[in-house]
């Protein structure tokens, strides 16, 4: 490649000050922000580069250019051919090369946006940590509060006056060089793991996403720290690149990344590692269940690891039925957790995000969900999840065993408060003569009462506080406990510290700033108003947070009445074409604009077809050509037009009369007529089944005036042939045999009650008149599936009105 075809460069560079952590923004990645005059100074340095679809209109005119000098423009036109649709550009991706000139150490860097101070520069948190500007700052502050004492030993003026030079000192900034470099496109990236045992279905998505939302550049030697998704970290060592260098670019291009061992011992125990998390995989005797479909009225019986979740999907309910879900367990740490598949709701249930939740630590964990749950609303199907939670106090060293349940959904029934209702009323019935202990509560005949009251006094203890009935020496009492805060009691210590963490612990969003008292209002806050909740946007399709940066807040007044997530807002300002009457309208007004279209559609008035029964056309209403009071197209009316005066048409009854005996006599013939009424149509209409071939259609035996007469008289004598009245008589006249096709497509289509052309059944049921088949033929030029379509978009269904709408 010679000097002429090499992209031009971009010369510039700058010595700013950093600017201090507590005042810089976050910024992710390898991410900076520039001052605006650096800007400005890099658009002035910015070389001239040829730009895709300039136009000659975009530039101005050459300076011999007279607009009202006609003999100009032909020179005009020469002169822009031969100038080259160059302009000052900046590269994209802008990417700069960092030098910290106090220990030499450099890193390559992305833009953020030009908002920083004057004559400053914020680095994000990894931009620092390789350059060691947090070091700097760390000894400068700690230079500064150190003070010494003259020889004097007092601690007077002059120290003072060596204190704050010192103070200045310290407030004098990190410098950092900052360069324009342009990195060439990255093609692979080797990495190397800094800990043993990352497993690539851990890592492999996460790199890559983590990669796409913060990083513009790669520099060779750099650590990258990739979040996991359960507070965890993947921290790895950029170690080889190509092209070779000492960074690249990895915006707009394939990467091929490479994960391989720092050392042989390290590789050694990530395979044992991944061997022991293969042994107790799912679906092993000594790992967590599969999971999977689950049906209803279906018991399983699986089993989960602590720390696990195993996620089943319920996808055919009744959903007019209470549904409720149980599960049965021995373990006190198995909680149970489900969430509808909806487009507001996309995430499987978890511990701190579910719609549906049972923390108790009983055997039997169980939640009714009713049909009239405002969740359930467009909901594709329901997950549920069994959860082992990890208790705190069991030994590290151990090896974790699996935790058995039954999993149960069943439909909810008054069956089991009926029941539950006779169980009361057993426990209130009593016998003649029984008195009620005041310490146990128990109904004893009254002649042992004495005794009991002895005995029960002297051994057992009632709780004032939940009315339950201990031995006093027995290691429930001991640990027996009532939560401060909620009615919740317990047993036994693990009971109160399980209580205590889900319910009374300060829990964080991950997706926001806000903060909660425990999981199940951290739950409820992450599936309804999080701005981070994923939601499937009805505009775009994508998986997305319901708020973004920019968007409006949730309780926005606008984002309330339009019933849209702030996301949705936003991405349904977008505008489109409609399919049907090309206008440009907002996605989010799509909705009321089709509707609008179906108003019209059921509301407009049939077309009015030919009166000729063998036609396939429709009549336009003050159009040229055919005859509107008769009710004939152009080509059925032309053999019928004479320039004449005839204002009560007698001599046009003459003429339609003479037409009628032409056909029964003579024939019109022509090959693809079937006309019932004419010579020719006849012999091509095939008898029916189990009926003789007519005499009359043989051409050996000719019908006779008086006969042909007395079938036309019956068609003529209705026809009413005023100017000034509309006829509604049919007619019975050999047409071309593009209007006979038609026809005879229509006909077919409105007997079968064909649709819009889906293979849907509720659009095969959907039937229309024959005036509407014939506009659809004619529209679509007998195309039967555009036919079809056209119905569908224009025609009202039979039976279909504005206010089913």
């Amino acid at each position: 490649m010679n000097d002429m075809d090499k992209p031009p460069t971009l010369t510039w560079s700058a010595q700013l000050a950093v600017t201090p952590s507590h005042l810089s923004p976050r910024l992710p990645g390898d991410k900076i922000t520039l001052p605006q005059s650096a800007l400005e100074q890099l658009l002035a340095a910015a070389p001239l580069q040829t730009v895709p679809g300039t136009t000659s209109n975009s530039r101005t005119h050459t300076p011999a250019f007279d607009p009202f000098n006609p003999y100009t423009f032909a020179a005009e036109s020469r002169a822009r051919q031969q100038i080259e649709d160059r302009q000052q550009a900046l590269p994209h991706p802008l990417t700069f090369r960092i030098v910290n000139p106090r220990n030499d150490r450099f890193v390559y860097a992305g833009i953020r946006e030009f908002s920083a101070s004057e004559n400053e520069v914020a680095l994000s948190a990894l931009l620092r940590e390789v350059l060691g500007i947090d070091d700097e700052e760390r000894k400068q502050r700690a230079k500064a509060k150190t003070h010494t004492v003259d020889g004097d030993g007092d601690d007077h003026d002059d120290d003072v006056v060596i204190d704050s030079a010192r103070d200045e000192d310290a407030n004098v900034r990190p410098l950092v060089t900052v360069h324009a470099k342009q990195l060439p496109k990255g093609t692979y990236v080797r990495l190397r793991p800094l800990e043993a045992g990352y497993d690539p279905e851990d890592w492999k998505a996460l790199l890559e996403r983590h990669m796409r939302d913060n990083f513009t550049t790669l520099t060779t030697g750099e650590i990258l720290t990739v979040p996991g998704t359960r507070n965890e970290s993947f921290r790895f060592l950029l170690d080889k690149v190509f092209p070779e260098g000492d960074g690249i670019c990895v915006v707009d291009t394939d990467l091929e990344v490479d994960i391989v061992a720092l050392s042989e011992e390290q590789a050694r125990e990530t395979l044992q590692k991944r061997l022991e998390r293969a042994a107790r995989a799912p679906g092993t005797s000594s790992g967590s269940s599969v999971g999977g479909v689950i049906g209803l009225q279906e018991e399983i019986a699986a089993q989960v690891m602590p720390g696990e979740y195993v996620d089943y999907e319920l996808r055919e309910w009744d959903r007019d039925e209470e549904l409720e879900i149980e599960l049965s367990t021995e373990e006190p740490n198995v909680w149970l957790f489900a969430s509808p598949l909806a487009a507001r709701q996309q995430g499987r249930p978890r511990a701190d995000m579910h719609v549906w939740g049972d923390f108790s630590s009983e055997g039997v964990k169980t939640f009714q969900i009713r049909p009239t749950n405002v969740a359930l609303e467009g909901a594709e199907a329901i997950y549920i999840s069994a959860y082992a939670g990890v208790s705190e106090s069991s030994d590290e060293a151990s090896v974790p065993r699996p935790l058995q349940y039954t999993l149960r959904v069943k439909r909810s029934s008054s069956a089991k408060q009926n029941g539950e209702a006779g169980e009361d009323f057993a426990e209130n019935a009593y016998a003649a003569g029984d008195v009620k202990c005041k310490n146990c509560q128990q109904w004893v005949p009254e002649r042992t009462l004495v005794l009991h009251e002895n005995f029960c006094l002297r051994n057992n203890i009632l709780c004032p506080q939940c009315d339950n009935v201990f031995q006093k020496r027995s290691a429930e009492w001991e640990n027996h406990w009532h939560c401060p805060h909620d009615s919740s009691h317990g047993n036994d210590p693990f009971s109160k510290h399980s209580h205590d963490s889900i319910y009374h612990t300060p829990q964080s969003c991950p997706d926001c700033a806000a903060q909660f008292d425990g999981l199940p209002s951290l739950a409820q806050h992450r599936t309804t108003d999080c701005p981070g909740k994923l939601i499937l946007c009805q505009f775009c399709h994508l998986l997305v947070p319901q708020k973004g940066d920019s968007d409006p807040e949730l309780h926005d007044p606008e984002v309330v009445l339009s019933g849209l997530t702030p996301h949705e807002l936003v991405d349904g300002g977008r505008t489109t074409e409609c399919h049907l009457c090309s206008k440009i309208v907002r996605l989010r007004d799509m909705n009321t604009h089709l509707r609008h279209h179906d108003l019209e559609r059921v509301s407009r008035p049939p077309p009015r077809i030919c009166q000729n029964q063998n036609c396939g056309r429709t009549l336009a209403w003050g159009g040229s050509g055919g005859n509107q009071s008769l009710g004939l197209c152009s080509i059925c009316f032309g053999p019928l037009y004479v320039d004449t005066y005839d204002p009560e048409g007698k001599a046009l009854r003459r003429r339609i009369e003479r037409r009628y005996l032409s056909q029964l006599m003579s024939g019109c013939g022509k090959p693809w007529c079937q006309n019932p009424y004419c010579k020719t149509g006849k012999q091509h209409i095939p008898p029916q089944a189990g009926e003789p071939a007519s005499p009359d259609t043989t051409p050996s035996k000719p019908m006779s005036v008086a006969e042909i007469t007395a079938i036309t008289r019956p068609l003529i004598d209705p026809i009413n042939v005023h100017p000034d009245s509309r006829n509604t008589a049919p007619f019975y006249f050999c047409t071309d045999e593009t209007g006979q096709y038609r026809r005879n497509l229509a006909e077919m289509v409105a007997a079968e009650g064909a649709g819009d052309g889906g293979d849907d059944a509720d659009q095969k049921s959907k039937s229309y008149d024959l005036a509407w088949c014939i506009a659809g033929a004619e529209a679509a030029a007998g195309n039967l599936e555009k036919m079809r379509e056209w119905l569908g978009r224009w025609a009202p269904a039979k039976g279909e009105s504005s206010s089913g709408l």
